[in-house]
């Protein structure tokens, strides 16, 4: 299983989880079998608000699941339909959060989930995001909306 993680920066497993999908500059991708990784650049990093396509971003890497610390509804919904699974994030590095996706014990994320955790990711995101339909982000750290 390929599963993909947002980054801004190759720091390997050690790194942290980018809080937002879209806008990461990179995605650290695992093969969950062998443990090998590597660093894809987001393709579709410059897109208009609202307009994130996961399926330019992710440059056709057959991905099974992303684990992300905020994400957009539009986004989510897109990565769905192309049958990627998307799962919030928790503190730690990328390297924690893997273990935790292998064990079960991550939370998979819905549209209709809008929920948020109160933890800092490497960098804050420079603008807010709306969750359309509902005025919150999906997922994310302080610099994101709350319900």
């Amino acid at each position: 299983m390929r599963v993909c993680f947002p980054v801004n920066h190759e720091k390997g497993l050690e790194g942290p989880v980018y809080g937002h999908f879209g806008s990461a500059s990179k995605f650290l991708v695992v093969d969950t079998e062998t443990d090998s990784c590597f660093v894809t650049e987001n393709m579709n990093a410059n897109h208009i608000h609202g307009s994130c396509n996961p399926a330019i971003a992710l440059a056709n890497q057959k991905i099974d699941a992303v684990v992300v610390g905020g994400i957009g509804g539009g986004a989510l919904s897109r990565l769905n339909s192309l049958g990627i699974k998307v799962y919030q994030s928790e503190r730690g590095n990328i390297s924690s959060n893997l273990a935790k996706f292998k064990s079960g014990e991550l939370k998979e994320m819905s549209v209709s989930s809008c929920s948020s955790h109160d933890h800092d990711h490497e960098q804050n995101h420079p603008h807010r995001h709306e969750h359309l339909g509902h005025g919150k982000r999906i997922g994310g750290g302080p610099h994101f909306n709350k319900n």
